[in-house]
């Protein structure tokens, strides 16, 4: 017993001098060891991502820049507000614009990723477009967000970062929305 005890203490100062993210066990014998996401890692991380760009039948091409992400812990969901620009044959400039999307979040065995699933699409803005035109492109403001934002990885853990939890036959399980980022608990591993 003292001598996992000591690999415990060991591990776990290892695992929090070596990467960013904080190793965080509850008090108590029913207690769920987690892991915890800040938001300042989710914004670095998705901004690598963009911009990307989504044509629309032809017509035009929307790009859609780094969103802000915000943490919205009273529904377990995260926040983007992401700008867009509008341009192509179908306009004769480009065109500023904002969209607003809320989405969960989901864990991914097979690479160890946080993702981006359930997207739910707020309006898309464009002040300088005539409002007929701003419909149009709303109509197609489900697929902007699907190809932007679907299944984007938000964070990937690194085995160092779950070797404690490994070992003691845990794995990844409910992602919790925070005030401080995101908290992934570790569940017993099912056969």
């Amino acid at each position: 017993m003292l001598h996992r005890r000591r690999f415990l203490s060991t591990a776990t100062c290892g695992l929090l001098a070596g990467g960013g993210a904080a190793l965080l066990v509850g008090r108590g014998a029913q207690a769920q060891p987690s892991y915890t996401v800040p938001l300042a890692q989710l914004q670095e991380m998705v901004a690598q991502k963009f911009p990307r760009s989504v044509p629309v039948q032809g017509l035009l091409d929307l790009t859609v820049q780094a969103p802000r992400l915000r943490l919205l812990p009273e529904v377990n969901r995260l926040g983007a507000a992401m700008a867009v620009d509008a341009a192509g044959p179908a306009l004769r400039r480009s065109h500023a614009g904002m969209f607003d999307v809320e989405f969960a979040l989901r864990y991914e065995a097979s690479d160890r990723t946080l993702r981006a699933h359930q997207l739910k699409l707020g309006r898309l803005e464009f002040p300088t477009l005539r409002p007929a035109v701003t419909e149009i492109l709303n109509a197609y403001g489900p697929m902007l967000a699907e190809q932007s934002l679907r299944e984007v990885t938000l964070h990937q853990l690194r085995p160092q970062d779950t070797a404690v939890f490994d070992g003691l036959g845990l794995q990844p399980g409910p992602i919790t929305v925070t005030a401080k980022g995101l908290t992934v608990a570790f569940v017993a591993r099912q056969p």
